[in-house]
């Protein structure tokens, strides 16, 4: 599975930690932003633009309080984006939202914990049927 990073200079340093964890993990890393971004604006469109090449791959945004990110994301139309700070909401937005990105706040997520959250995210698969309802209504908005 592909995993999209992306950060500004806030969330650059998580946004490391979780590429490294990943790749021990063996999982196909892109790194849209290999220097921090400026902006959290900058590196979001960075990531949606990545993840339109790749329908199958899922996307993490890291800024200092992932709302940046998030707000950005949730601009382009078909993105189902969610700000996440714990394990099972990381879980659950993926298996009823089919959310194919979080977002996360440096200052509010510590490594261990970003670690855990990305773990929960990318295990989870999308359950679908009475949810496709919700996310079809979430595609339409834009």
């Amino acid at each position: 599975m592909k995993v999209i990073l992306g950060a500004d200079k806030d969330g650059f340093r998580l946004k490391e930690v979780i590429k490294e964890y990943l790749e021990t993990e063996n999982y196909d890393v892109l790194d849209v932003t290999e220097e921090p971004a400026e902006t959290f604006l900058e590196s979001a469109d960075k990531i949606v633009q990545a993840m339109r090449e790749d329908e199958e791959a899922q996307a993490i945004a890291i800024d200092k309080m992932g709302i940046g990110s998030f707000m950005a994301a949730s601009k382009y139309k078909g993105v189902v984006v969610a700000e996440i700070s714990d394990e099972r909401s990381a879980y659950m937005t993926r298996e009823h939202n089919n959310a194919r990105m979080i977002t996360l706040g440096s200052d509010l997520v510590a490594d261990e914990m970003a670690k855990s959250i990305t773990n929960e995210f990318l295990k989870a698969d999308y359950d679908g049927g009475r949810h496709q309802v919700r996310v079809d209504m979430l595609n339409d908005l834009c």
